[in-house]
């Protein structure tokens, strides 16, 4: 019986250093939380309402995850993305995901691709929405359930950490802008594509879509530079 407390406040404590991670998650593709900018885990913990503990512990979670790292005495700095990074986690997930899809088109059954339509429209009602939360929460389960039907766990995995650290940063306006309405109909016809069993087709969208993502990541990236530009001329003019 004395093992109980313990183990059932481990649970309780992991439960919401996770609810934290999440929630800091959200704040990076909202663009809350500012790259290059560093964040004291008590100063979040405030923002919260928790104790800076879970805060420390979300945070080294997400410093695995290559979205922020620690700077001594400090805190935790957010990852800035190079034009580089961006371009090689597009290639390397070129390079699974175009060959997968065309392998999983000619192997699946209709049944199992079928079972992907209601994530796809997910994703479009997301982007409509403006949720972009929800939208890429409904984009990874569609990828990587369509990865998944491989057979491969282990391939479904290093995406899924390709995808973490690739996240799309500060989308809010593109998203309230309805930028991301296109690209969340490339799934429905993705799937349309698959289910005709033309897999040669299905390969080529699949290209277009990975590049109409890594051109988003380039127009946000685009008016962070804007942003940054015109506060230095501000600044200048003083």
């Amino acid at each position: 019986m004395s093992e109980l407390k313990p183990r059932t406040l481990i649970s309780v404590q992991k439960h919401l250093r996770d609810q934290v991670a999440n929630a800091l998650r959200a704040a990076l593709i909202a663009g809350d939380l500012k790259p290059g900018v560093i964040y004291s885990a008590p100063t979040l913990a405030a923002e919260y309402g928790v104790s800076a503990t879970p805060v420390r512990e979300a945070m080294l979670d997400l410093a695995r995850e290559g979205l922020v790292e620690a700077v001594r005495n400090k805190g935790f700095r957010v990852t800035e993305l190079s034009e580089r990074d961006l371009d090689e986690f597009t290639e390397i997930r070129s390079l699974i995901e175009i060959p997968t899809v065309g392998r999983v088109t000619r192997s699946a059954s209709l049944e199992q691709l079928e079972a992907l339509r209601p994530v796809a429209d997910e994703i479009v009602a997301a982007a409509r929405a403006g949720d972009l939360i929800g939208y890429l929460e409904s984009d990874r389960r569609f990828h990587l359930g369509l990865l998944a039907l491989a057979g491969n766990a282990r391939l479904v995995e290093t995406v899924a950490d390709l995808r973490k650290r690739s996240r799309l940063y500060g989308l809010t306006e593109l998203a309230e802008a309805g930028a991301l309405v296109a690209s969340a109909q490339e799934h429905t016809a993705l799937l349309d594509l698959m289910l005709s069993g033309d897999a040669a087709a299905a390969e080529e969208h699949m290209r277009h879509h990975l590049a109409h993502v890594r051109t988003l990541w380039a127009a946000r990236k685009q008016e962070e530079a804007a942003e940054r530009n015109a506060s230095k001329r501000k600044l200048g003019a003083r």
